[in-house]
């Protein structure tokens, strides 16, 4: 089993413009590609992490578990408008997928 971490930085004083947006993603775009099946998780910087961090866990079985939701959201139009819409709001280059393997 995996942990699949996305993380971004909000530009100063739009962390909950950032939060605002990814909840909406997770409505109306993971909700369709079954992401109330991974264990979606978002959290922010609080101690010894960068306040200004907004990250998304999922859970999958296996990478190609992984993959088939990449190539889920890839084929859905409206998430592309999405990031095109959050792109104001996020330092740019401060997009970061790391996946853990999760130790049973």
């Amino acid at each position: 089993m995996f942990s699949a971490r996305w993380q971004i930085d909000a530009k100063f004083g739009h962390k909950q413009t950032v939060i605002d947006l990814m909840r909406r993603w997770e409505h109306e775009i993971g909700s369709q590609v079954g992401i109330a099946d991974l264990k979606f998780q978002m959290m922010t910087g609080s101690i010894g992490a960068h306040e200004a961090t907004v990250e998304s866990h999922q859970q999958v079985q296996s990478l190609a578990q992984l993959e088939e939701f990449f190539a889920k959201i890839a084929r859905i139009e409206a998430h592309a408008k999405w990031g095109k819409e959050m792109e104001p709001y996020v330092v740019s280059g401060t997009s970061l997928w790391q996946i853990f393997r999760i130790v049973e």
